[in-house]
C-alpha cells in the first residue's frame, strides 16, 4: 500500500509530519499529488494553539479532517494538486503530500489561475460569502477594519462595487503597500466622522471590533468576519450602539449566505472564488513560502508571530 505524509498538530503548540497508508483510488475517486497548500493563518494558528472552544469542536471540523481538537488533529483546507491526467485541482484538504478523495470534492483550477496562486481559493470564498452577507450596495460608504488576507480580499471585492467609497484600516504600516497594489485606499488610523453604511471587521482583535462599532453610521451594519476562538471579547455597548440602532452581524463560510442559498451550492461558490483569482495583483497576498518538510517549525513560527505573514504557501517536493 502506498504511503502519504501529512501534517498533524499532536498537541497545542507542537506539530509533526506523519506517515500514513494511502488507499488506491476506487470508482468515483481521484488521486491527488499535492503541489502547494496554504496556511490560513487566523484559523489555523488558533487550531495549532489549541484555542478552539469545546462548544465549537463539531462546527469547526474541516473536510477530511482526522483526529479531534485540541489534538492530535490533521487540519487545513487550502490544497492545490495535480490529478494523474495532469489537470490542476483545488481541494479543501489538510496539509498532505498526496491523498485520495471523491471526485466531486475537487474543483478544477481555471487555466488563467496559476497553481501557486490557487492556494488563496478558500480565503476568496470566505470573502465572497462575507460580501453576500454584508448586503453591500452601489454607492455605499464602506470601512474594512483589519487587513489580513480575508480583510484585504473583502476590501478588494468591495472596491469593485460601483460607486463604493472605501477605506481599509490597519495599524500595521506594512499593509499600506499591499493595499495600494490592490487599489484599496489605506489608513493606519481610523478616521473620525466616517459615518459608514457598512463596516466589516476582520482584525481578529477586540480593539478592532470596538473601532468598527465607532465607525458605523446611523442604523448601519457591522459585519464580524473575525473568528476569535476562545478569546473573550468585551464591547462598550452602553455607548452609541443603541442610540444609533446598529446591527452587529456574523458571517461564516460554513454555510452559503442566505441571500444566495436558494441558488448557490458549495461547488458553485468555490468555482466562482477560483475564477476571481485570475488577477495577478493578488500574488501580493502570498508573502512567504517554505517546504512541506519544514511545516512543523513554520507553523510554530506563524503562531508565535516570529514569522509574520499574510498567506504563507507550502511547497511540496518529490
Amino acid at each position: 500500500m502506498a504511503q502519504a505524509r501529512a501534517f498533524w498538530v499532536v498537541r497545542p503548540g507542537q506539530g509533526e509530519i506523519r506517515q500514513e497508508a494511502l488507499t488506491p483510488a476506487g470508482p468515483g475517486e481521484v488521486a491527488v499529488h499535492t503541489l502547494y497548500s496554504g496556511v490560513s493563518r487566523g484559523t489555523e494558528t488558533l487550531v495549532f494553539g489549541g484555542r478552539v472552544p469545546e462548544s465549537q469542536h463539531a462546527a469547526m471540523r474541516c473536510p477530511f479532517q482526522a483526529g479531534g481538537f485540541p489534538g492530535p488533529v490533521k487540519y487545513g483546507y487550502c490544497a492545490v494538486g495535480a490529478l494523474e491526467d495532469g489537470r490542476t485541482v483545488f481541494c479543501l484538504h489538510p496539509h498532505q503530500d498526496r491523498f485520495v478523495v471523491p471526485a466531486d470534492m475537487v474543483r478544477p483550477v481555471p487555466a488563467e489561475v496559476p497553481a501557486a496562486r490557487a492556494v488563496l481559493a478558500a480565503n476568496m470564498e470566505t470573502a465572497l460569502n462575507a460580501l453576500w452577507d454584508s448586503g453591500i450596495a452601489p454607492g455605499d460608504r464602506v470601512a474594512v477594519v483589519g487587513l489580513g488576507v480575508v480583510g484585504l480580499l473583502i476590501a478588494y471585492l468591495a472596491a469593485r462595487v460601483p460607486g463604493v467609497d472605501l477605506v481599509g484600516i490597519d495599524p500595521n504600516p506594512t499593509r499600506a503597500g499591499v493595499a495600494e497594489r490592490l487599489a484599496i485606499p489605506f489608513t493606519a488610523r481610523a478616521p473620525d466622522g466616517i459615518d459608514a453604511d457598512l463596516v466589516v471587521h476582520a482584525s481578529g482583535t477586540p480593539d478592532g471590533l470596538a473601532t468598527a462599532l465607532r465607525l458605523a453610521g446611523m442604523e448601519a451594519t457591522v459585519l464580524e468576519a473575525s473568528w476569535h476562538g476562545s478569546q473573550p471579547v468585551a464591547l462598550a455597548l452602553g455607548e452609541a450602539f443603541h442610540s444609533r440602532r446598529l446591527v452587529l452581524r456574523s458571517t461564516q463560510v460554513g454555510m452559503v449566505a442566505p441571500s444566495h442559498r436558494p441558488r448557490w451550492d458549495y461547488a458553485r461558490r468555490l468555482d466562482k472564488a477560483l475564477a476571481l483569482l485570475a488577477d495577478p495583483a493578488l500574488d501580493c497576498l502570498i508573502d512567504g513560502e517554505s517546504a512541506f518538510n519544514a511545516l512543523p517549525a513554520t507553523m510554530a513560527a506563524l503562531a508565535d508571530g516570529s514569522l509574520p505573514a499574510l498567506c504563507h504557501r507550502i511547497r511540496y517536493e518529490d
